[in-house]
């Protein structure tokens, strides 16, 4: 282990994060109801230019009228290029009680702009005496971003979190798709024409197409920098809702490369986000059975240990009390 200790963020249940529009005030409710874990309230993509300012009238008067219960909150601000960002800011924290949670900054694209939002929350924190502290979560969606993303994530103290934003990243990088998230037939390989080393051509016979990931280096850039920095990382959204199946498929492979949440831009996709990243009673149990057997074999002096049939060792334990505390996370919030 390094001597560098890295500090990890507020432990917070992310498994969803639910999308909600902030010209869209007949959703919230619905939202404050529903099963996400998060819910962030946006500004920025969802509404059009001329919508803003009431957007983010929406905003406030739904940050103090409407009882979010034990969700987190957050709010999507627009770009730091643009001159809606500041009034977000602004309005938002001096015109609001204690409830929110989080602001979510988007397009981040060098260390310099989260200090920037850091040094004006940190004023109107100060000159409004606001007793809860704002994290940040960041949005990863740019050539630039994804750069600079280990210096992002390290950039301020506020930092609880970095997200994978496909859509405005395929874009950045003039990637060849149109789609939000999900697989591209582009992205695949032919199987080898011969049958194996030393042999002739497969004569006669299909060769088989796979297909590829192509935003997996990205994803696991950004789990990377997040988890080096004990921030959590989130995998963004899928865009097409209709596709229940597909939005599993690329929930479970964010959450192999170490994802712990998922966005979902539609509520159907909030209770697959929390089932994927959550562990399953199986799991939870082996996980119990290691941490039980690695507490026995250090009684009798032993540095491992086999547990039906594989091999267990002290970094067994850390990923084993890793799901155990999720587990107990979970329970805590009743799901």
């Amino acid at each position: 282990m390094s001597f560098t200790i890295v500090e990890p963020a507020p432990a917070r249940l992310n498994r969803s994060e639910l999308a909600v529009p902030g010209s869209r005030p007949e959703l919230f409710e619905k939202a404050a109801a529903g099963p996400a874990d998060v819910v962030f309230l946006d500004l920025e993509d969802a509404v059009a230019p001329d919508d803003k300012v009431q957007a983010r009238k929406n905003i406030i008067e739904a940050l103090n009228d409407i009882d979010w219960g034990g969700k987190t909150l957050s709010v999507r601000i627009n770009g730091l290029d643009t001159h809606y960002m500041y009034r977000d800011v602004v309005d938002v924290l001096e015109q609001t009680g204690e409830r929110l949670d989080l602001i979510m900054i988007p397009k981040a694209g060098t260390a310099a702009d989260i200090y920037a939002i850091d040094m004006l929350v940190t004023q109107i924190e100060d000159a409004k005496a606001r007793q809860k502290k704002i994290g940040f979560e960041i949005i990863i969606e740019t050539a630039l971003g994804m750069q600079n993303v280990a210096e992002i994530a390290a950039a301020s103290r506020r930092n609880e979190s970095l997200h994978f934003g496909v859509a405005d990243y395929a874009a950045s990088t003039k990637a060849r798709t149109t789609v939000i998230g999900g697989p591209n037939a582009l992205y695949g390989v032919l199987t080898d024409p011969e049958e194996g080393p030393g042999e002739g051509p497969r004569e006669g016979k299909t060769r088989d197409y796979h297909w590829g990931d192509m935003w997996h280096y990205a994803v696991s850039h950004m789990v990377v920098a997040a988890r080096a920095n004990g921030l959590r990382p989130i995998d963004g959204p899928f865009g097409d809702f209709s596709d229940p199946d597909g939005f599993r498929a690329q929930a479970n492979r964010a959450a192999c490369l170490g994802c712990e949440g998922k966005w979902a831009i539609h509520p159907s996709q909030t209770a697959i986000a929390n089932e994927v990243n959550s562990p399953s009673d199986a799991e939870v149990e082996r996980a119990k059975r290691i941490l039980e057997a690695m507490e026995q074999a250090q009684k009798e002096g032993k540095g491992a240990v086999a547990l039906d049939g594989r091999l267990i060792d002290i970094a067994s334990i850390k990923q084993a009390e890793v799901m155990v505390r999720k587990a107990e996370q979970i329970a805590a919030a009743g799901g």
